[in-house]
């Protein structure tokens, strides 16, 4: 009898209990080799690119992004066979309708996860893969801005993502995973939570494309997502700075302090 295929698979679930949940399911099929675990969108994109896994259970609602975004950053064609994770009861059953891959929701059973896995595998036997995210990704799109009381149809006019390219390569950022933006000469400098990327693009251009609910420029060479700022301090000399969440500082000139300090406030 011939050896059975393995099945290279990507658990994106950023709840630790929810994705040992799914590793310990998935142990039981000899077949499988599991990488490791991606917990947030940004992460989840890397691995998908970097690693190329055969399979993925992604969940819907993630910190740093979601993942429709991982879809979008991918792109529906060449992202692999995928399973959602999610808590949308009624919608996921109109995404499983429309023939996508197929859909958890929470909470799920062993028997129903067993046959998520299994139709998973018929698809990645037979390759009838064409169209299915597409189906997918439009319909919890269409979920997602109905139900999400953050999101606005003026959000929805910004990009999600910003494209940066290095050795070669590009890499999809997800602009919520942004938390301050600075210049670095003729580059722009995205921060996140777990790294930074170069960006030949001005900061006057970038501060342009950003919704300005959610950033806003604190001095000629940075940029803030408002969400992130946890105090403003004061220093000897009327320096002000804006100490974010994460613990970094990022200079707040003070022609711009006032503004700020009315936009935290909700003004």
């Amino acid at each position: 009898m011939a050896e059975e295929r393995q099945i290279r698979v990507l658990v994106v679930e950023d709840e630790p209990l929810g994705a040992a949940r799914i590793a310990e399911l998935l142990r039981t099929h000899v077949e499988v080799a599991l990488l490791p675990v991606a917990e947030d969108c940004p992460s989840a994109v890397e691995a998908i690119m970097e690693l190329h896994p055969d399979l993925v259970f992604l969940d819907v609602q993630m910190p740093l992004g979601s993942g429709i975004e991982v879809v979008r950053s991918i792109g529906p064609a060449a992202m692999p066979v995928t399973v959602f994770v999610t808590a949308y009861g009624h919608y996921a059953l109109q995404a499983f309708e429309a023939a996508a891959v197929d859909y958890l929701l929470k909470p799920y059973s062993d028997e129903r996860f067993e046959e998520a896995f299994r139709r998973a595998k018929r698809l990645l036997a037979v390759g009838e893969l064409a169209g299915r995210e597409e189906n997918l990704l439009a319909l919890l799109d269409e979920q997602i801005n109905s139900e999400d009381p953050q999101r606005t149809d003026r959000e929805a006019g910004y990009p999600e993502r910003i494209t940066v390219h290095s050795h070669g390569r590009s890499r999809l950022v997800p602009v919520a995973s942004i938390e301050y933006i600075t210049a670095s000469g003729v580059y722009a400098e995205l921060h996140t939570s777990s790294a930074r990327y170069l960006i030949r693009q001005s900061l006057q251009t970038l501060e342009e494309q950003l919704d300005p609910s959610r950033f806003f420029r604190v001095h000629r060479s940075a940029i803030v997502r408002l969400g992130e700022i946890d105090v403003l301090h004061r220093r000897s000399g009327g320096i002000y700075t804006a100490q974010l969440k994460s613990g970094a500082r990022v200079r707040v000139a003070r022609s711009r302090r006032a503004e700020l300090e009315r936009r935290l406030r909700g003004g």
